[in-house]
């Protein structure tokens, strides 16, 4: 008996401290990001993934951070090496799991910094893409904000070119916003991006 009881313990105590290193790797990484220091968080969060593979998250953040460093990078083969990796490391929770509203909101992100980094080129072979991804996310969690935010404020960003009027996309932000203040995060760690961005939206819809 003892020895069960001995093993039950070690069993915990190697649970609580894999659970300890998790958020310990990860609070680390989202401090270098905070930095600025994108290649540093990035690697720190592949360190994690390989390590804690029932978690999607460390490979969503692997996505997150260097698809937003796409959007701010001008140099096109970098632009290429970063949305590749960020695609990479998305792919691998899809086999995994493809019922993640998150996951798609994330899909669509990197396919709409495809669009913005080179528009005339990638702007027809990746827009449907990105309000495929966007469906499929609404078909799993139609009240998640960054995935009712993110498919107007794609549309809004088009409307110059597409003539569409804008009134019944802004009031979609207006709900992303509402969204955003009842919603609840799973985990310390799980996605919580986006309201700023919805809020800077919202200021230029009532221009």
């Amino acid at each position: 008996m003892k020895k069960i009881i001995t093993l039950i313990a070690l069993f915990v105590v190697v649970i609580s401290s894999a659970q300890t290193q998790f958020e310990q790797g990860m609070t680390k990484a989202f401090g270098l990001w905070k930095e600025g220091k994108n290649s540093e968080a990035s690697a720190m969060f592949e360190r994690i993934a390989s390590a804690e593979k029932t978690s999607y998250l460390p490979n969503y953040y692997v996505a997150l951070v260097n698809t937003t460093a796409a959007f701010s990078e001008k140099d096109k083969t970098k632009i290429d090496l970063l949305l590749t990796k960020a695609q990479d490391a998305l792919d691998v929770e899809f086999i995994k799991d493809q019922n993640n509203a998150e996951l798609y909101a994330m899909q669509a992100l990197i396919y709409t910094a495809w669009v913005v980094a080179d528009p005339m080129t990638n702007g027809m072979k990746y827009s449907a893409k990105v309000m495929e991804a966007y469906a499929k996310g609404k078909a799993i969690d139609p009240n998640n904000p960054r995935i009712v935010f993110g498919e107007a404020d794609y549309q809004i960003g088009g409307a110059k070119w597409s003539g569409v009027d804008t009134k019944p996309l802004c009031a979609q932000v207006d709900k992303a916003i509402e969204l955003f203040a009842t919603f609840k995060p799973e985990t310390p760690f799980s996605p919580k991006w986006g309201l700023e961005r919805a809020l800077e939206t919202q200021k230029n819809c009532k221009k």
